[in-house]
């Protein structure tokens, strides 16, 4: 009996970190398959929305209180949500294998990238309000007119902090298509700028700039898409 005891004894420690490891490796599946799956999600999504919202400011009546305004603007706002698991997914093509100043300049595109991303968030949210809380067009530029003389509102939700949702994705981009690691082609950041600038330039054409982000996104839908590569320092 005290031989088997011992025996016993000496078996379990080796077959519990077993089953650990193997628990480990389900569970990281698990979760590689979900992102994939929300990733992919988020590519088409993200853009359709996008588009969606630029299609319906070209349709009569739609900048001022009414429906068009606010299911135009819950597109976007909705949009600009998929664009988190986005972030993320790039941020996992550069995964913490690289140097220091790599693995910061990650961190800080990423930042980059959410700060702006909260700023038009909020830009959003308050133009749905604003939207659903005025009776008419002129009662909707007072009403911008007291939110926008609020200190910092301006600067922060209008003018600089939706810039850095741009900049932050830029940068990620371009991280992920430039060196011998590069997961990306460099036309992804390209097609990004083009978009940009685009929509910069004339608002008419956001349709286009979600066309061009959709294609310069579709790589990060592949399976295996998010596999861990290293920093670019």
């Amino acid at each position: 009996m005290d031989a088997t005891r011992n025996t016993t004894a000496s078996t379990v420690p080796s077959t519990v970190p077993s089953a650990t490891r193997s628990a480990g490796r389900s569970t990281t599946r698990l979760t590689t398959r979900s992102n994939t799956r929300l990733t992919a999600y988020a590519v088409v999504g993200a853009p359709a929305l996008m588009a969606l919202y630029g299609g319906i400011r070209l349709v009569p009546g739609s900048r001022e209180p009414g429906l068009g305004w606010t299911v135009g603007h819950t597109a976007m706002f909705a949009g600009l949500l998929l664009f988190a698991p986005l972030f993320l997914a790039l941020r996992r093509l550069l995964a913490p294998r690289g140097t220091t100043a790599g693995r910061v300049a990650a961190g800080a595109a990423l930042g980059t990238a959410f700060a702006g991303l909260a700023a038009s968030l909020v830009q959003i949210g308050i133009d749905l309000v604003v939207g659903l809380a005025a009776a008419d067009k002129a009662a909707q530029a007072r009403l911008f007119d007291r939110v926008q003389d609020v200190p910092g509102v301006l600067p922060a939700v209008y003018q600089v902090g939706p810039l850095l949702f741009y900049v932050g994705l830029l940068a990620l981009l371009v991280a992920a298509a430039v060196g011998p690691a590069r997961t990306l082609r460099w036309w992804s950041p390209a097609l990004v700028l083009l978009g940009t600038v685009a929509s910069a330039a004339d608002l008419a054409l956001i349709p286009l700039a979600a066309a061009c982000f959709l294609v310069a996104l579709s790589p990060l839908a592949r399976p295996g898409a998010a596999a861990p590569r290293p920093v670019l320092a």
